[in-house]
């Protein structure tokens, strides 16, 4: 008689459409039951693309069908599109979001690993690739992305629709809790108004058609980010760290919260990952060696590089002229560029569902980017 252990191995071998990982690790397999030959099971997340969800009840049917003593297999697929966790939009109201393709979150298990630098470097990288790209700082208690995109002013109200415009610098636009309040006081909210404001920045603001909205998610794993997560039908997440020990543990902690509410986690980026001495060039690893990558392995999930510690990134972050911008030749810069081509390619062919190495769509995916911009 087959065990449950053997239905989930099997299970294992069922990759998401387009990502590296496998519908068990997602967390999507649920409800496993073996009685005698008869093996059920649920496969529940959320998607945009109906297509998927056959795509997935074909494959895991077919993998468990062909364990011995199995001589039924029940799939139960519960497959929600995302905007059903929200409640329906009121009277002709827009969905959340809903002229932006991609929305993907820059999350971090604690404070202090540079995931502001990351998100803001990261969606100035998409730019270059020649998307169009919002950045959403919803770090409500350091709200640093008008600092870092060299921002100031307060943002205009469209008359016509009464909705907030977003602010732009280096072709990015962006809206942070920091272009509304005074610099000098310290946000010291409550809960519900903290909501309330990321609920302002969602639907109040008039982002318009974007590729991609960044979302810089607070550091750590509380109600905030939760409530974030599932108020907004993110596409992926990225998750920052660092390679001390501790920070990987945090880390971890950023990812268990992203698979309770079934949105794929695209990979970890480790920041300040070595530094590289400027009088002679070489490469310190500083805080040890490859531990970003050593999770990453661990949880099953991609690593999307390895940024340097550079003063300049930190430089850069300050006078409103990220490393991006500022030297985009730099290792860092380079290290961004390569974040940003990693997350286009996992969402792109995450999305399409297309198996197998689709080089030759995504050349023409960049140009076709490009297109619109000239």
């Amino acid at each position: 008689m087959a065990t449950q252990e053997q239905v989930l191995d099997a299970l294992r071998k069922v990759k998401f459409p387009g990502l590296s990982r496998d519908i068990v690790s997602f967390g999507f397999v649920q409800d496993v039951r073996v009685e005698g030959g008869a093996v059920s099971f649920t496969i529940r997340f959320q998607t945009e693309n109906p297509a998927v969800g056959a795509t997935l009840g074909r494959d895991a049917e077919a993998a468990v069908k062909a364990l011995p003593d199995v001589t039924s297999v029940q799939v139960q697929l519960d497959v929600a599109p995302r905007q059903q966790m929200q409640a329906a939009p009121a009277h002709g109201e827009q969905g959340i979001l809903e002229g932006v393709k991609y929305k993907i979150a820059v999350a971090s298990g604690k404070g202090g690993v540079g995931k502001s630098t990351v998100s803001t470097n990261l969606a100035l990288a998409l730019r270059s690739l020649g998307y169009t790209v919002g950045l959403l700082d919803a770090d409500i208690y350091g709200p640093s992305q008008q600092m870092m995109l060299g921002i100031a002013g307060h943002p205009q109200i469209d008359e016509v629709d009464e909705k907030i415009m977003p602010m732009e610098n280096h072709g990015v636009k962006t809206m942070s809790l920091g272009l509304i309040t005074d610099p000098d006081t310290p946000v010291i909210w409550r809960g519900p108004m903290v909501m309330k404001a990321l609920d302002q920045f969602l639907t109040d603001v008039k982002w318009g058609d974007l590729d991609f909205m960044i979302i810089d998610l607070p550091p750590g794993t509380g109600d905030a980010q939760l409530t974030m997560t599932q108020k907004v039908p993110l596409t992926g997440a990225v998750v920052v760290t660092t390679p001390q020990d501790v920070a990987l543990i945090d880390a971890r902690k950023g990812l268990a919260m992203f698979r309770k509410v079934n949105v794929p986690v695209l990979g970890i980026i480790e920041n300040m990952s070595y530094y590289i001495c400027r009088h002679c060039g070489e490469r310190e690893e500083i805080f040890g060696h490859g531990g970003g990558r050593k999770t990453a392995d661990m949880l099953n999930v991609p690593f999307l590089g390895e940024v340097p510690l550079d003063p300049r990134v930190v430089v850069g972050g300050d006078s409103g002229e990220p490393i991006v911008v500022l030297e985009p030749t730099s290792p860092a810069a380079l290290a961004f560029q390569e974040l940003a081509r990693r997350v286009v390619d996992q969402v792109e062919n995450g999305t399409e569902g297309q198996t197998g190495r689709p080089d030759g769509q995504q050349h023409h995916h960049h140009h076709h980017a490009h297109d619109h911009t000239h």
